[in-house]
Parts: C-alpha cells; sequence; structure tokens
C-alpha cells in the first residue's frame, strides 16, 4: 500500500505540534518536542464516505482505509541548508517526504511571542521558502565540486554524462538564485528524471496550513484567498489547530455537534487529506478479496498491473488481468450479480489506467 508521508515543517511558535496531534489523533509533548530533533511520527486514516456504500454492499467481515503518515519535525527550518548537525538531522527527514505540510501561524497570543517579533504568514512563508532554496544550493555546490573533479580524470564516455549532469545542475542553480524554486522552474521529463536522485526540497509539493485562533475562524475563508492568491504554486487552508485538537479528542457526536454550533462543516484532518490527494495528484481504488474491503492510494495515472503490486508484488509479477466496475456504477447496481446483468463489470487489461473510485479484483498466476 502506498502510504503518503507529509513532513510537517513551520517556525518556531507557529503551533506545529499542535496540528500534528490534530491531524494524527495523538498526543505528542510540545514543550519538550521542540527542543529536540527526534521527530514525532503519526499515522491518519484516509476519510472516504464512498465505503460506508461499499460496506452495505459487500458486508464485509474487515474495512481497511488508506493510511497518511505525518513527521513532526522538531526545531526551526532556519539553517537547514547548512553543514552543521541541525541541518543534516533536519534535511535528512525532510529528503524522504513526499510533501511537505507547512504550518504558518496566523493566531495571536501574547503569551506565545512570533520569534520575528509580528504575526505577517507572507513573510514567514517566504522565509521557508528561501530556507529550502539554501538547502538546494548547498547539495547543487558540493555535487558541482565534485563532477569539477571527476571530470580531470573522466574516459569519454564518463565526459558526456557528467558534462550532462553539470549543465543541469548550474541551469537550476541560477534559477534558485533568481528566487525561482525548483517546483517552478522549466524542466523537461528528462531534467526532473535526472534531478530525482537529489530529493529537492523546493520541488516538493507544499500544502500551507494557516494556523488561526477560535476569534478568527469567520475570517478563514479571505486568508485562504489573500495567501493562495499571493503563492498559487501552494494548496492553501486554514484551520484553528488548538481548536481541532479539541475536538477531535470528543467522540464523534459532540464534536460533530460542537463543529455545526461554530460553522464547521467538516473536520479540518478531512480537508488537509482530501486537499493532499488532489495536489498530489493521487486517488484511490478498492478492493473486497477474502471478506475484506480495502482502499489503496495510488498516483492517477498508474496501470492495473502496477496498482496489483501495490496489494502484491506476486500481482504484478503473475497479472493476467482485472475485473474493474466504476464506483458510480456498483451503487447504482448495488451488488456484483447486478452489475453483471448490466455489464457494467469490465475486464481490463494490464494498460487500464485505474480510475479514482474503482472496485477492481486482480486475476493472476504465479
Amino acid at each position: 500500500m502506498m502510504n503518503v508521508k507529509t513532513a510537517i515543517v513551520g517556525l518556531s511558535q507557529s503551533g506545529k505540534t499542535t496540528v500534528f496531534d490534530a491531524l494524527t489523533k495523538s498526543k505528542a509533548a510540545v514543550d519538550t518536542h521542540s527542543a529536540s530533533l527526534r521527530p514525532n511520527v503519526g499515522v491518519a486514516k484516509v476519510p472516504d464516505s464512498r465505503l460506508s456504500t461499499l460496506e452495505g454492499i459487500f458486508c464485509p467481515k474487515k474495512t481497511v482505509l488508506a493510511e497518511v503518515s505525518y513527521v513532526d519535525i522538531g526545531g526551526s527550518p532556519r539553517g537547514v541548508g547548512s553543514k552543521g548537525q541541525v541541518g543534516g538531522e533536519l534535511l535528512s527527514h525532510l529528503s524522504t517526504a513526499d510533501a511537505l505540510l507547512q504550518v504558518v501561524r496566523v493566531f495571536e497570543d501574547d503569551r506565545v511571542p512570533h520569534p520575528d517579533g509580528s504575526i505577517d504568514p507572507r513573510r514567514d512563508i517566504a522565509t521557508l521558502d528561501l530556507e529550502l532554496a539554501f538547502s538546494d544550493l548547498a547539495i547543487i555546490d558540493r555535487r558541482l565540486e565534485k563532477l569539477n573533479v571527476a571530470l580531470k580524470g573522466a574516459r569519454p564516455a564518463e565526459r558526456e554524462a557528467h558534462l550532462k549532469e553539470q549543465a543541469l545542475l548550474q541551469k537550476v542553480k541560477s534559477a534558485l538564485e533568481a528566487d525561482v524554486p525548483v517546483r517552478q522552474q522549466e524542466l523537461t521529463r528528462d531534467d526532473v528524471k535526472g534531478l530525482s536522485q537529489y530529493q529537492f526540497l523546493s520541488a516538493k509539493p507544499m500544502l500551507v496550513v494557516l494556523n488561526i485562533g477560535e476569534g478568527q475562524l469567520t475570517q478563514a475563508s479571505r486568508l485562504e484567498d489573500e495567501v493562495g492568491t499571493a503563492y498559487p504554486q501552494f494548496a492553501v487552508i486554514a484551520q484553528c489547530g488548538k481548536l481541532e485538537l479539541e475536538l477531535e479528542q470528543l467522540d464523534d457526536s459532540e464534536a460533530e455537534e460542537f463543529r455545526a454550533a461554530m460553522g464547521l462543516s467538516t473536520p479540518a484532518a478531512g480537508r488537509v487529506i482530501d486537499l493532499s490527494y488532489h495536489f498530489l495528484g493521487l486517488i484511490s481504488f478498492f478492493t473486497t478479496a477474502s471478506h475484506e474491503l480495502r482502499a489503496w492510494t495510488v498516483p492517477l495515472g498508474t496501470t492495473a498491473s502496477r496498482a496489483a503490486g501495490k496489494v502484491h508484488s506476486d500481482m504484478e509479477r503473475g497479472f493476467i488481468r482485472a475485473e474493474v466496475i466504476g464506483y458510480s456504477d456498483m451503487e447504482r447496481c448495488g451488488s456484483l450479480n447486478e452489475a453483471r446483468k448490466r455489464g457494467l463489470l469490465r475486464m481490463e487489461g494490464k494498460d487500464y489506467l485505474v480510475q479514482d473510485g474503482d472496485i477492481v479484483t486482480f486475476l493472476f498466476n504465479v
């Protein structure tokens, strides 16, 4: 199963760990974690209302939701590109993430002073983006130094490859120095493939969570629009981390009642996950084998054979075909037998591109 890993970053006193606890229903200690480089790691189940409908149709003994893992990075991102221990530790945690979630402070609290003396979301976003660029530039400079040494004694074939890599890195470096992060640079498919080994931080998709106060709830939409307009390259969502954490500690009926009273339609955790999926280009498909209904996460454009490999490597290796029906068709039919009668259950080959909501049975032989 693809478990999406998202690293939570942000300046000191932004509420990173509070947001982490709300997303993962954890109880990580804020005070002790803030001074440590040891990350908090947690998992959030991906809510999907379609599963309730499918449970009614298939009556499984067990239902397994897809998952998203969150890593709450300790310390501040300042100096992340340095060669010191802090930069190295932070860089290690950040580089392995599929996406970054930046918590940006918007709430006012005189008891918790902002490290820069004032609340300014746009400034804080720009500060972190600059730190990510510094990290990428440090990686590029170290690699260019090694390439310069390697070129002196390289054979013709090696020399050509080194020169190609050197030209690409210099191109990316020039754009970074012009304040253009990797994610916004005009790169070819070959360029992206050539850079994949570096795990550049400014290339990673970024979700910005504006951590507002309870008194700012009515301003949430306006703040999302303002910051989203200023930074269209990021997905932006506003939430009150402290309030969401309190609501997650209530039972479902109480939490729903409080949300309704405050005009909150859905839990912020669900909104964050939905936005992350959309922003990362991820979809879910479902399987119903062995009395178990399970949701799986794959990138949009995944073939049936590759999707089978997410379930089990044997399925991809011995893939024969996939029996597929879309969620909306299954919902209308109410059963597999009815779907077969209507001719809506399809047989697809290994190159079929799995669609969001597909219910799939993989046939294989090993």
